[in-house]
């Protein structure tokens, strides 16, 4: 194996009391924030410039870049704005990240905040997740108790807040400006661009949004230096990751590993296919709105070029993979139902789109389609992307097209033959079912 795992944000994930400040300390928690406030602002952009850290949240855009699109201070308040609302299927890194060790966050946020100049930050979580709600704050609550948030912070005159806000429960508020409508109290949609964050963003000023695993990286990198941080990697994409492997292999769970490791390997670290008689179909990339990948892509380097270059996204490293017992029709219905459910409503393309979708998708499903209808998918599709207001109808697409592109011959099918029928849903359960024992008192 060529590339080996990286525990660094996930190294003590199995202590006992991995969330507590204690445990953090214990593991040379907050010793960069000391070494931060004793630097120039600039100096801690430049750095993070220089460690080639890219948004961990989807998009993968130069963290350090948007930093400094921040325009000169004008004595007004500014923000940072941490994206928490993990909500695209088969994403799961950033909660359990904030569950294990959410002081790599509240450091990481302190820093960066100090960094753009901004005396308030805001976490802006899943409403449903309130167990991550709650250790977040007793983790903030621990930091201002240090000393590390509040007024003068370490001495250095420094002063900071951070607020910990649980969002009402939507996937729309994943898109960063549909997050500030949220945060500011009125209903999450998106909105037009520009102008950006950087310069108009919550309450109209200059706020930087970036996702928990990037913010919880930034202590490592000041800590640890911009050189160690893209020493790992590939030449374009640097630094380590957390991809989640969920689905038909033995292991699932978090792997952190540099970019650039492969599916291949990571199913080998993960023990192999659940059934060495079904092999790998299709996978994820980067959750369930980036375009889907089969067999043929598992020694695509995961790193952001290489997965592109493949027509797919690297996106939020959401790996779910499924093996020959799955219909790949049914799977993409099931996330069309989700993206229809989950529109905001406010543009015709999505709004419409997904709906039209469904309607085709279940069709196909149940064997009652037509000889148009994949056809009909394809132009709907080509019909909402680019066109969406924001990247929710884009996503909506994406697996749907793919799918059509690499198994057409099962959409045919579902001319004539329901997909319970090709592919029996209890054949892919990932539990066998447990027979009802009943107990008598």
């Amino acid at each position: 194996m060529s590339t080996q795992l990286t525990p660094i944000l996930t190294k003590f994930w199995d202590h006992p009391q991995s969330w507590t400040m204690a445990t953090y300390e214990d593991n040379g928690g907050y010793r960069a924030l000391r070494s931060a406030l004793e630097m120039d602002p600039v100096d801690l952009v430049q750095v993070t410039k220089d460690s080639g850290l890219r948004g961990r949240g989807g998009a993968g855009f130069p963290t350090g870049m948007k930093w400094g699109f921040l325009p000169p201070h004008d004595g007004g308040p500014r923000y940072l704005v941490v994206n928490a609302d993990e909500s695209e299927p088969g994403t799961c890194k950033d909660i359990p990240l904030m569950m294990a060790a959410p002081h790599f966050l509240i450091e990481g946020a302190i820093i960066t905040s100090f960094a753009i100049g901004s005396d308030t930050a805001f976490i802006y979580v899943r409403g449903e997740t309130a167990h991550v709600y709650r250790r977040l704050l007793r983790a903030v609550e621990e930091a201002y108790a240090a000393g590390y948030l509040g007024k003068d912070i370490l001495g250095t005159g420094y002063d900071l807040d951070i607020v910990v806000h649980a969002g009402a429960g939507a996937y729309i508020c994943g898109e960063e400006t549909a997050l500030l409508d949220s945060l500011e109290g009125r209903r999450g949609q998106p909105r037009l661009k520009p102008p950006f964050p950087a310069v108009a963003g919550l309450y109209a000023r200059p706020t930087v949004v970036n996702n928990v695993e990037s913010i919880a990286s930034v202590p490592l990198i000041v800590g640890k230096g911009a050189e160690w941080f893209s020493d790992m990697g590939t030449e374009k994409s640097q630094g380590f990751g957390i991809f989640s492997l969920s689905g038909h292999v033995k292991h699932p769970g978090q792997y952190e590993a540099p970019l650039g490791i492969t599916l291949r390997e990571l199913i080998e670290m993960a023990g192999g296919m659940r059934d060495p008689n079904h092999p790998l179909k299709f996978w994820t990339p980067g959750g369930s709105s980036t375009p889907i990948f089969t067999d043929r892509h598992l020694d695509v380097p995961l790193d952001f070029e290489s997965v592109a270059a493949h027509g797919s996204m690297l996106g939020t490293r959401a790996l779910q993979i499924f093996d020959d017992t799955v219909s790949v029709v049914r799977a993409v219905t099931r996330w069309n139902d989700f993206y229809m459910h989950e529109s905001c409503g406010k543009c015709t393309p999505c709004r419409e789109g997904t709906y039209w979708l469904a309607q085709i998708l279940h069709r196909i499903e149940e064997g009652r389609g037509t000889s148009q209808d994949i056809d009909m998918l394809v132009d709907i599709c080509d019909n909402i992307l680019g066109r969406a207001f924001c990247a929710l109808g884009d996503g909506a697409t994406s697996p749907i097209t793919s799918a059509v592109q690499y198994f057409r011959e099962e959409f045919e099918a579902g001319c004539h033959t329901p997909a319970s029928e090709l592919f029996p849903p209890a054949a892919s359960t990932l539990f066998a079912n447990q027979e009802t024992v009943q107990v008598t008192v």
